[in-house]
């Protein structure tokens, strides 16, 4: 099961996610057709397996790792400052807040939005490319799952 989970891991986020993402020790739970759906360490929730897809959505913990893992601007989006408390609250980062994002983010992407000083705020999805964030001045540009 961890050979798995690493493989897709380094898909999605690239070579060397799978690793840095699941530790040994992590604990999987199943589906019961026994599919991964959920991968945990030390009782808290890394990822958990989307069933329409099969990619990852990531738990804050889980986003720390990879946060610590993959060198920026990886899957990162830098948003303002000023709304740094309204998107750890678990708020939606809109494009006019974005300073910089990775340019290889594309729309549906799995990224975690973080402060200038690269600290996590939370996770979501994209909704806009990494480059789109940067042009528009209106509109959601990351669709946060969960706040820090």
């Amino acid at each position: 099961m961890q050979a798995q989970v690493q493989v897709i891991a380094d898909f999605q986020f690239g070579r060397g996610a799978g690793r840095a993402l699941f530790p040994d020790g992590c604990n999987f739970i199943l589906s019961r057709t026994g599919r991964v759906r959920q991968v945990s360490l030390g009782g808290k929730r890394l990822v958990t397996v989307r069933a329409m897809d099969g990619k990852f959505t990531l738990g804050i913990d889980g986003a720390l790792r990879l946060l610590a893992a993959l060198p920026p601007p990886a899957y990162r989006v830098v948003v303002l400052d000023e709304v740094a408390e309204f998107i750890r609250e678990g708020k939606n980062a809109f494009a006019k807040h974005v300073v910089a994002a990775d340019a290889g983010i594309r729309s549906g992407d799995e990224v975690m939005v973080v402060t200038g000083n690269d600290e996590l705020l939370a996770t979501g999805s994209a909704v806009l490319s990494g480059r789109e964030m940067l042009c528009f001045n209106y509109g959601v540009a990351v669709k946060v799952r969960q706040g820090r």
